[in-house]
């Protein structure tokens, strides 16, 4: 099927999800990339172990998602392709860096950035679960009950249309909740670990606009806007932008040596 011969049916609402579905993910994807070049750039440049240990755990969640296709039956051959092309410099990069490390104290600044940090560690952790529970969904059920109120279908609908759609949309949805649990794990142990700085402030920042507003922008762009769907999203973002107004001014003010030069 083409887009267009998809569009014609339920007033294209079935597109616009997918729609939904993908800019999420990738809005999730460039989060996580700018979260990896502050870790790469700034204390793994370092020698600081964490970062490694970080890049190396939140690698398995995120390339190990990709193998959820083995849950929906569908193989993105693109995906794959892009998957193997970066997962080989990931890999030589963690070998060559190895050496580099060297133990160092984790950032003890953060006592006096309380709130600010509690917030942002538990938008961190509501992420993970979040990611999780739209990861299985999407190897499972694929749908709530929300999604085909917005499509307007039952799931017979959609296999009636195509057999091979619903796991089309099952690998978004399950590529979507990885993204997210593996952008999550990244963010917690940034904040648990990273010693406070300008530097870390302003990738918190630009993360939190891209990932949360992709995710919440999207879906007014398409009409759904379903409150009980945008609740968790919404929430997690007043919580995240809270923690990053309050720990603002003493993460300016913190002396740090992680600074970019």
């Amino acid at each position: 099927m083409t887009a267009q011969d998809l569009c014609a049916r339920h007033e294209c609402r079935i597109v616009h999800f997918m729609i939904h579905d993908r800019v999420s993910f990738g809005g999730s994807l460039i989060a996580i990339g700018m979260l990896y070049q502050w870790l790469t750039t700034v204390p793994l440049r370092q020698g600081q172990a964490w970062a490694w240990r970080l890049l190396l755990v939140s690698g398995v969640v995120g390339f190990g998602s990709f193998f959820a296709y083995l849950g929906y039956g569908y193989l993105d051959t693109w995906h794959g392709l892009a998957t193997l092309a970066l997962l080989p410099c990931f890999v030589i990069g963690l070998i060559r860096s190895y050496p580099t490390l060297t133990p160092k104290p984790l950032g003890e600044a953060w006592r006096t950035q309380g709130i600010g940090r509690a917030c942002l560690l538990i938008t961190a952790a509501g992420m993970i679960g979040g990611g999780l529970t739209i990861f299985i969904v999407g190897m499972t059920h694929v749908f709530v009950p929300e999604d085909l109120i917005y499509m307007g279908v039952r799931v017979e609908d959609l296999h009636n249309i195509n057999e091979r759609l619903v796991p089309l949309i099952a690998h978004d949805r399950a590529g979507f909740g990885g993204a997210v649990c593996c952008c999550g794990v990244t963010l917690f142990f940034t904040v648990w670990c990273a010693t406070p700085s300008a530097s870390l402030w302003r990738v918190l920042c630009l993360a939190g606009i891209t990932g949360f507003g992709t995710a919440i922008g999207v879906h007014p762009a398409i009409g759904y806007n379903d409150a009980f769907h945008l609740a968790p999203a919404v929430l997690g973002a007043g919580l995240y932008v809270v923690g990053l107004i309050l720990a603002f001014r003493p993460m300016f003010q913190s002396p740090s040596i992680e600074e970019i030069p």
